[in-house]
């Protein structure tokens, strides 16, 4: 069973407080500490909020509660809810390696925020200028991880312009193990949206921390791979606010 909690005040049930309680707080740096409030999880009990678009010879489906990705020519996977900054997004995945013909330790990659500036639909039915092929996805404007890409050679972050340009800056392209991906073992992701700060983390380590001086503001997320094999669970999303300010306002008492 699917959890969408609205941000309506007349549709809350669960008091803000209590939400809180359950994610805690987030870090973002020494004199920023945000109140994360959920307003959607997925436990994958069937493939309703999402849309695969996917190159010949792949397939994404259910496995024991959690999605399944086996892909050849490349594959995207978007969450079908636009979704509106400052926002936090998270779940947990795993490269596998277990000897399938798409085994293949590379490319845990995402999308996120991401809008089509050339078209008005972004799922647009259909969508032929959209089919899984990474190049399709040139004209958007979004934000980039691609984790252990390159046959696990790359991690980089790139900021994609609506116009084919998707620069890659030094401090942005690295090779170092400990940022590279390890089979069969689940990655805790974490990405944050808050203002002009853009930060991805990985199990709790911050890879990413990047400030964007035209920050985009909504967007579509999305699972984004190539001949590999994930398995994706525990995915949430939560609408972000600083500790101490009221993410919703308090309704008053009959004594007031």
């Amino acid at each position: 069973m699917k959890l969408l909690v609205l941000l309506l005040s007349f549709l809350i049930i669960l008091p803000i407080s209590l939400i809180a309680q359950e994610s805690g707080y987030v870090t973002m740096n020494d004199s920023l500490v945000l109140k994360p409030s959920m307003i959607f999880s997925e436990e994958f009990s069937d493939l309703d909020d999402w849309i695969a678009e996917q190159q010949p010879g792949g397939k994404v489906f259910l496995n024991s509660g959690k999605m399944e990705i086996e892909d050849k020519g490349g594959c995207t996977v978007w969450f079908d809810k636009k979704l509106v900054q400052p926002v936090m997004i998270e779940f947990t995945a795993s490269v596998i390696d277990e000897g399938g013909p798409q085994d293949r330790v590379s490319d845990l990659n995402c999308f996120w925020l991401a809008t089509d500036p050339w078209h008005g639909d972004f799922f647009g039915d259909p969508h032929p200028h959209r089919a899984g092929k990474f190049s399709q996805y040139d004209s958007l404007q979004l934000y980039y991880v691609g984790l252990g890409g390159h046959n696990n050679t790359r991690t980089r972050f790139r900021r994609y312009t609506g116009n084919g340009q998707k620069p890659l800056l030094p401090a942005h392209d690295l090779s170092d193990e400990a940022y590279l991906i390890l089979p069969n073992v689940p990655n805790r992701i974490r990405i944050i949206v808050y203002n002009n700060t853009i930060q991805y983390w990985r199990n709790e380590q911050l890879i990413f921390n990047f400030f964007d001086a035209s920050p985009y503001e909504s967007g579509y997320f999305a699972f984004r791979t190539v001949n590999n094999h994930l398995i994706i669970d525990e995915f949430k999303v939560y609408a972000l606010s600083k500790r101490g300010e009221d993410f919703l306002s308090k309704p008053k008492s009959d004594n007031q």
